[in-house]
């Protein structure tokens, strides 16, 4: 990877909050919530243009917030926590369970470019040809083309929830004309909302993009902020390979010390670690003494 050096005009200033304008309060009629979910859309895309806001960072942690809401579907309880070592330190051959298996879902939607192929491979359901024709919906706005694709699932397969979140999302971002999914819908759609249909459905979509989009907000301004900390103490980090762990952290929501092994050797990732959660750049997620993972 190539190592990127900080900037000093990097600030996180260009990560604005939502202008008071757009109310936070559910509006009653599907005009007045089309109209303050495009708003809180068309915010959201300043703040992903900004820079340097960590992308895939931002994605892998609201996929994880997804993931939480779809395993409570599925009757799971796990927690943030819970998910990420199920994945995260998940050994070779073994399976993650029901939980961890839709956070990989997750995961695996978010980290590659939309597509119908990608779609299919991730969430199961029927061929591309059918993701297609979901990605396709034409007319209509972003979120309420992707209720039409929430509906359209969960009208063939009532317990495809996890499914029918992911391709929503992927034709809300396909809509507002992103290449990856980032999740703003599935994270603040309420439960009861899956067994509407129709304009109740389209107007629950509307309430829960402008919540997820103002729950997005502020964490794309602590992640930017948690980023320029990363970078600013590159410089004093000596192992060799530091600037790719950087990398690595920046686009990953967890890392253990030995995901740092293709790059280092496990005693001087152990180290690194050790060295950026002291400095305060990076965060130990578990509270563990072993068995620890690491994130921005």
């Amino acid at each position: 990877m190539k190592k990127r050096e900080a900037s000093p005009t990097d600030t996180a200033a260009d990560i604005r909050p939502f202008p008071v304008w757009i109310d936070p309060a559910p509006a009653e009629n599907i005009e007045t919530a089309a109209f303050r979910s495009g708003a809180a859309l068309g915010h959201l895309a300043l703040i992903l243009a900004a820079q340097p806001l960590p992308l895939p960072l931002l994605r892998e942690r609201l996929a994880l917030g997804a993931a939480k809401v779809c395993a409570g579907l599925a009757g799971r309880r796990e927690e943030a926590a819970d998910l990420r070592d199920a994945v995260h330190l998940l050994r070779p051959g073994d399976h993650p369970g029901p939980a961890g298996l839709i956070f990989q879902q997750w995961l695996h939607a978010v980290g590659r470019p939309v597509s119908p192929g990608h779609l299919a491979k991730v969430i199961g359901i029927g061929q591309a040809g059918q993701v297609a024709q979901c990605l396709d919906v034409s007319g209509n706005t972003p979120v309420g083309r992707a209720a039409m694709a929430l509906e359209a699932v969960l009208t063939e397969s009532p317990r495809a929830e996890t499914a029918a979140l992911i391709l929503a999302d992927a034709v809300l971002a396909q809509s507002m004309g992103w290449t990856h999914i980032l999740p703003c819908l599935a994270p603040a759609l309420k439960p009861r909302a899956l067994r509407l249909r129709g304009d109740a459905l389209r107007l629950a979509c509307h309430h829960a993009v402008l919540a997820g989009t103002r729950q997005t907000a502020p964490l794309a301004a602590d992640l930017t902020r948690r980023a320029m900390r990363l970078w600013a103490v590159v410089p004093s980090l000596r192992a060799k390979g530091a600037g790719c762990a950087v990398e690595m952290f920046l686009s990953r929501d967890a890392l253990a010390a030995t995901d740092l092994c293709a790059i280092m050797s496990d005693r001087a990732a152990r180290r690194l670690c050790d060295r950026l959660v002291m400095l305060g750049a990076v965060q130990e997620l578990t509270g563990r003494d072993s068995f620890r993972l690491y994130g921005v």
